[in-house]
């Protein structure tokens, strides 16, 4: 059964390139899901939990496979109505979906080799990206994340259940999905992980007392704060 292994088809999103209005289109509809899953909300909650208050009003942020940098907008403003400031910058493999971000802080780069120093960001995370990887890629992330943070790496994906996976096809209609990417939709939750999955990646990716655990029945997270 599919919670029990990863699928690895393969999401049409992710094969090869294709007009930017196509893009953009799809990641119109990425944001409506994301709006309707409050995909934010595990970073704004947890960030601050993990680190402080005080040490969160003034933070460099990396976000790995950041699309078109709607993550990183939503945490700047939701820092700036606390009169904290945050800067993020925006990673992504597809130059085009960096494109419809103009104007932010953008890199194109891969999730598995960051164009950056060690500890080069305060807070490097990564929201639904982990799932397009292949399990022998996902420890070599991982590492890459904690390689760059300076303080904290937070990592949020899909949970592989047959409760997501039903929320997800029944929702795709409401939300007004393409055929497209509700097969994507789909791929995505089976391409999801399991607690015990996460806790094997991030002991071979050598980060020590990490912390994994499943937010809202939907998702699975990884965070672990730097030595001081």
């Amino acid at each position: 059964m599919f919670w029990r292994e990863r699928s690895t088809q393969v999401e049409s999103f992710d094969s090869g390139a294709r007009p930017l209005a196509e893009i953009a289109a799809g990641y119109r509809q990425l944001a409506r899901a994301n709006r309707a899953f409050f995909f934010s909300h595990p970073f704004v909650l947890h960030l601050p939990r993990l680190l402080g208050a005080e040490q969160c009003r003034s933070l460099t942020l990396l976000d790995v496979g950041a699309g078109d940098g709607l993550l990183g907008r939503r945490l700047e403003a939701w820092a700036a109505r606390r009169g904290w400031r945050w800067e993020v910058t925006n990673l992504d493999a597809n130059p085009q979906a960096l494109q419809l971000n103009p104007g932010a802080r953008n890199v194109t780069g891969s999730a598995l080799a960051l164009p950056f120093p060690e500890a080069h960001f305060d807070v490097v995370i990564a929201s639904q990206m982990t799932h397009h990887l292949a399990d022998a890629e996902v420890a070599l992330h991982f590492r890459e994340l904690w390689r760059v943070a300076r303080r904290a790496v937070m990592v949020s994906d899909l949970h592989r259940n047959l409760f997501l996976l039903s929320l997800v096809w029944l929702g795709s209609w409401p939300l007004g999905f393409s055929p497209t990417i509700r097969r994507d939709a789909v791929i995505s939750v089976q391409r999801g992980f399991r607690l015990d999955e996460w806790r094997r990646q991030a002991e071979a990716a050598g980060i020590p007392s990490s912390r994994v655990w499943l937010y809202a029945a939907t998702r699975i997270m990884l965070a672990a704060r730097k030595p001081a």
